[in-house]
């Protein structure tokens, strides 16, 4: 008789240690050790907020969240990482 054993991967959401902007983008560097960049305009919020705006961002819950106090605006990590946004990309014209 054979017997297989099937190893499962434990699933496990990345976090971020870092956030910060540069410009128009907001990079995240997670704790796998990418480092993610995504346009400020992918969001409602941030497409309308100024550079200096962008720059106040923070992180929140152990990593899983990014903050921005003056706007009043979380994004979470695991949202990012899967590519969901509010809005299309856009070309720089």
């Amino acid at each position: 008789m054979m017997t297989s054993k099937i190893f499962e991967k434990e699933s496990v959401e990345p976090a971020a240690i870092r956030a910060w902007s540069e410009g128009r983008t907001i990079y995240v560097e997670l704790t796998d050790g990418r480092i993610i960049g995504f346009p400020a305009n992918r969001f409602k919020i941030l497409s309308k907020a100024s550079d200096d705006q962008l720059k106040e961002v923070t992180l929140r819950l152990d990593g899983f969240a990014l903050r921005w106090e003056s706007l009043d605006e979380d994004i979470t990590i695991p949202g990012i990482v899967a590519g969901n946004f509010q809005l299309p990309f856009q070309k720089a014209s």
